[in-house]
């Protein structure tokens, strides 16, 4: 019975929906000099659209909930599919280019950067997107691709193409992406919206590469003192 409670679409009047993705993007952004500049956010604009077409999209008006969210994706540059399932205090800083597909699911407190992809490979049936755990960012440019999870309190670095399940508590980088950190804690708030300290997996390989490198170089030449030493003694 607890299941189902749970997955019924939380009800509230538009008031309310409005105050909620206010307080979402007031509190998460550290560029807003007023509150009014809220109401300019692409962000706010297309998550009250996305809200109503969702709605819609639920009780199987599929084209009034496209046709909304597709005027929202053209006026925003972000584009929400309406059967994807969002939680609460989802936020988009900036979001040009924000991608979200139909079966995606989003858990709460998520934070995307502009040039996401939360998408599908081609190869699936059914559910083709991932699902997004709580307090997950995922950083510039990053994607997505496949129906798998993202875990709890994970990051995933900007540019980063991530096609393989990710457990909790991570750091994610490259291409494809690759866990980097994984320690079981929970991400304190504030390193939450960190993206610049991350390890780079690629610069310590040629770091590595680099330093065996010297120590080939140092070893052939020292074969080649010695090969020259014996060749002067004959």
């Amino acid at each position: 019975m607890s299941e189902e409670v749970n997955n019924k679409p939380e009800r509230k009047g538009f008031i309310a929906r409005y105050k909620e993705e206010f307080n979402v993007i007031k509190e998460r952004d550290p560029a807003i000099k007023s509150i009014w500049e809220v109401l300019l956010y692409p962000s706010f604009k297309v998550m009250i659209k996305y809200r109503k077409a969702h709605k819609l999209y639920l009780k199987g008006h599929y084209f009034r909930a496209r046709r909304i969210s597709q005027k929202a994706a053209r006026k925003t540059g972000i584009e929400i599919h309406p059967g994807a399932t969002i939680g609460k205090g989802f936020f988009i800083d900036h979001g040009s280019g924000v991608v979200i597909g139909e079966t995606t699911i989003i858990g709460d407190n998520v934070t995307l950067y502009q040039g996401v992809t939360l998408g599908g490979t081609g190869k699936e049936c059914g559910k083709r997107h991932p699902t997004i755990g709580n307090n997950v960012m995922i950083s510039v440019g990053a994607k997505v691709l496949g129906s798998f999870t993202v875990g709890d309190n994970s990051k995933i670095g900007a540019g980063s193409v991530v096609i393989e399940e990710v457990p909790p508590n991570c750091t994610v980088v490259g291409v494809p992406g690759r866990i980097v950190k994984q320690d079981n804690v929970k991400v304190p708030p504030r390193e939450t919206m960190d993206q610049i300290h991350l390890p780079d997996p690629v610069k310590d390989d040629i770091n590595v590469l680099k330093h065996e490198n010297s120590e080939l170089v140092s070893r052939l030449l020292e074969l080649e003192d010695k090969v020259r030493e014996l060749q002067k003694g004959k």
